[in-house]
């Protein structure tokens, strides 16, 4: 472990917790949710407004950047001859590995997962019908391997659909476990965002679940320019940290693809960049870190990531503009038109933000990573507007009320 990251030791876990009654989460989102409760942070100050006016309070001439998954219906849920009920939930897909190509295979595919009930399950096929378009499907699963608790599945079907329509027909959409409830039909549609667009996800980008139409309307009037990038939330967002100390901890890794003509616009813009959830936080500035790998030649070609802690042992200092132009090269001598990674990265107190200006989010977990990223963002400023929230009864975790943070 490298000095710079040894000192971090001293943030413990349980600096980052505070007392949430279940009175406070939010079962299900406002009718209108764009009359959800805004949180604003700004430079220290705080005060409560609504979400439908959000496009005033930001800076003129921002950039907006959305996450466009899209949640899967994730959990597969079979029953063994024996009556035994195994829920399957879909992580993330190992074969074709890309998401594109796995939803598009039409007879069999394998998908990291965990199981449900997994001790009833040691061997043989599980099969279930699916009915879709009117015809009737078999769809069976088999264990191939282990590694501790997730599992890898091997997924088989007739009819020649692809794996996209069998998991939509008959998967069931994974709403968060704090939920406490079973996902209901109005599910399917609150627990996606308006622009929700590339399948992949196991949870929602919740931050964005505000934003309706006529609030994309009133940023286009203030000339505030909105961003699409891609990452695919898995479930390591609803784990909370198990460790008393954040070094023990170890960050999920999710996959991102991030426009070229964004990367652009980020290496020449002076305007302000303002991230719609943490997912685009974690994304953005990941970019970053890959731009300083291929300043040190530690740039991987074939695949791209940022570790969980790379932040915090590498000591190069390059500017943001560098780091950015480096990564348009590297796209422009390759011919893409996008940059697909994965990131593991950790946003810790002390972190230093390399591009990100603002963000809205949603109120998270106690003892989370998530709550630890706001952290590094506003510091121990998190513990006063989190008291601000509960004494004001606003509305908390994934269908809950807004925060909007901003920094000069």
């Amino acid at each position: 472990m490298s000095k710079t990251l040894s000192s971090y030791k001293n943030i413990e876990i349980a600096d980052f917790t505070y007392n949430l009654p279940d009175s406070k989460i939010a079962l299900y989102p406002l009718q209108n949710r764009s009359e959800s409760k805004l949180l604003l942070w700004k430079n220290g100050q705080i005060r409560e407004e609504v979400f439908k006016n959000a496009a005033s309070y930001l800076p003129e001439n921002s950039i907006l950047v959305f996450n466009n998954t899209r949640v899967i219906n994730a959990r597969l849920h079979f029953q063994k001859e024996t009556g035994a009920n195994i829920e399957i939930f879909c992580i993330e897909p190992v074969k074709p590995s890309e998401y594109e190509l796995n939803f598009q295979e039409t007879e069999k595919v394998t998908w990291k997962c965990m199981i449900g009930n997994a001790k009833k399950w040691k061997e043989g096929t599980l099969a279930k019908q699916v009915e879709i378009d009117g015809e009737n499907i078999k769809l069976a699963a088999n264990i191939i391997s282990q590694n501790k608790n997730s599992f890898e599945i091997e997924f088989a079907w007739n009819g020649g659909f692809t794996f996209s329509q069998i998991i939509e027909y008959a998967g069931v959409l994974p709403i968060p476990p704090y939920l406490n409830r079973k996902t209901e039909q109005s599910d399917q549609k609150t627990y996606q965002t308006l622009y929700a667009k590339i399948d992949g996800s196991v949870a929602s980008p919740t931050a964005g679940l505000h934003f309706t139409g006529e609030i994309f309307g009133r940023l286009s009037e203030k000339n505030i320019k909105t961003q699409e990038i891609t990452l695919h939330v898995g479930a390591g967002t609803f784990q909370p940290l198990k460790t008393s100390n954040v070094l023990e901890h170890t960050m999920h890794r999710e996959k991102v693809i991030i426009p070229k003509q964004f990367i652009e616009t980020l290496a020449e813009t002076k305007r302000k960049i303002i991230a719609v959830g943490t997912t685009s936080v974690r994304s953005i500035e990941s970019l970053y870190w890959l731009g300083v790998q291929i300043e040190n030649n530690t740039f991987s070609e074939d695949f791209h990531q940022v570790m969980q802690w790379e932040p915090y042992q590498n000591t190069s200092n390059i500017p943001v503009q560098k780091a950015l132009k480096n990564l348009v090269c590297f796209l422009d001598e390759t011919g893409k038109n996008e940059l697909q990674f994965s990131t593991q990265i950790i946003i810790i107190p002390g972190y230093e933000f390399k591009i990100v200006n603002g963000m809205f989010t949603n109120f998270h977990q106690p003892q989370s990573t998530l709550l630890l990223l706001i952290g590094a963002f506003i510091g121990n400023e998190w513990k006063k507007a989190y008291n601000f929230a509960l004494a004001n009864n606003f509305r908390f975790l994934s269908y809950g009320d807004s925060n909007l943070y901003l920094k000069e």
